[in-house]
């Protein structure tokens, strides 16, 4: 596919050198030569090449001063789409005199390839310390070397949104996507994870059971929730109660059962509503377990997709409300970290 994207590049201005040339040489009969050099480039004749616009891309050779980030905002009106240009034209940098294509609209939803296809990794995490690390809890200078890792090994964290405009193809998202989400509601989420989050600019998803929300020592007030809402951080739902939504207590006849675990979803979903005036619309699973009637209930209240605890990355096709999600332990190494972020699977090649 990137052969075929450099070989377009490559006929567009084969095609307008030739057409410089041709013009070059339009003089008088017996006028001598054209001036032009056959090898003619904005440069060599000290004008400059316009970009050419066609339904599907924009043709530009960057011009001094022009950068990726630039020619985002320029032709796709969001600086932040630089990802968009540089993993068409397999680069990372641009200089004067670059020819580029600019796609004007996604050309690899679900990120389908002859090669494979794109998997994107979601991470969970719960709580954090300063010093001490468990099973469920990350130290603060883990949690930064992890988030470092994301950054200087080039990939992207995106928004829960994007994640889904990907899975339903709506929307391209960059090769190596990242989504970071953070269970239950405890006080360690504002203290340590949201400062290091802002300072590397990634969005974030907080799933919290709403009754665990009483502003305690150890666990967020509703004044600390709004706050990281209004810091970019997306506050979703993980219950009112965080109870197994599989198990059906000894003493519930299935009336109640039933009635119950619509009242956890719906519950969680309300108060949220009155405590932020915010939608929900994603749902993490306590203890990671679903069923085919949870799935049909969150259909009812409007949910868009929901989180298991399987470990494991997800192709565009994996099920919205199965949706796999890697547990990111205290004790793991920098490298036990790095197993959880695979973005690409060739295995049906295999």
């Amino acid at each position: 596919m990137m052969d075929k994207r450099l070989n377009l590049t490559t006929l567009f201005f084969s095609v307008l050198l030739v057409a410089l040339i041709i013009t070059g040489c339009a003089t008088p009969q017996g006028k001598g030569p054209s001036t032009i050099p056959p090898q003619v480039t904005a440069s060599d004749t000290g004008s400059k090449i316009e970009p050419q616009t066609f339904p599907d891309f924009v043709a530009v050779t960057a011009q001094e001063g022009d950068t990726l980030s630039s020619l985002a905002t320029k032709y796709l009106n969001d600086s932040s789409m630089d990802w968009f240009i540089a993993e068409y034209n397999d680069i990372d940098t641009i200089k004067p005199g670059q020819e580029l294509i600019i796609p004007l609209k996604p050309y690899e939803l679900g990120g389908l390839t002859e090669k494979g296809y794109q998997t994107i990794p979601v991470l969970s995490y719960h709580d954090f310390s300063l010093t001490v690390s468990n099973k469920m809890t990350v130290t603060k200078a883990a949690f930064e070397e992890q988030m470092k890792f994301l950054q200087d090994k080039g990939y992207r964290v995106i928004s829960m949104d994007q994640f889904f405009d990907f899975l339903e193809f709506k929307k391209q998202v960059p090769k190596k996507s990242v989504v970071i989400t953070i269970d239950d509601g405890w006080r360690s989420t504002h203290e340590i994870a949201v400062p290091i989050l802002k300072k590397y600019g990634y969005p974030a998803t907080l799933f919290i059971y709403t009754d665990l929300i009483v502003g305690s020592e150890k666990t967020l007030s509703w004044d600390l929730v709004q706050e990281m809402a209004n810091n970019g951080i997306d506050i979703q739902c993980h219950t009112r109660t965080h109870r197994d939504l599989t198990i059906m207590d000894r003493e519930e006849s299935f009336r109640k059962y039933f009635e119950a675990i619509d009242k956890e979803l719906s519950d969680c979903e309300a108060i949220i509503k009155r405590k932020l005036n915010k939608e929900v619309k994603y749902l993490a699973y306590p203890y990671g377990d679903t069923s085919h009637l949870i799935i049909e209930l969150l259909k009812k209240h409007g949910y868009r997709g929901a989180f298991t605890v399987k470990r494991g990355s997800n192709p565009f096709f994996a099920h919205n409300y199965r949706i796999n999600r890697s547990m990111i332990y205290g004790d793991f190494t920098l490298n036990q970290f790095e197993e959880n972020v695979t973005v690409f699977s060739n295995e049906a090649l295999k």
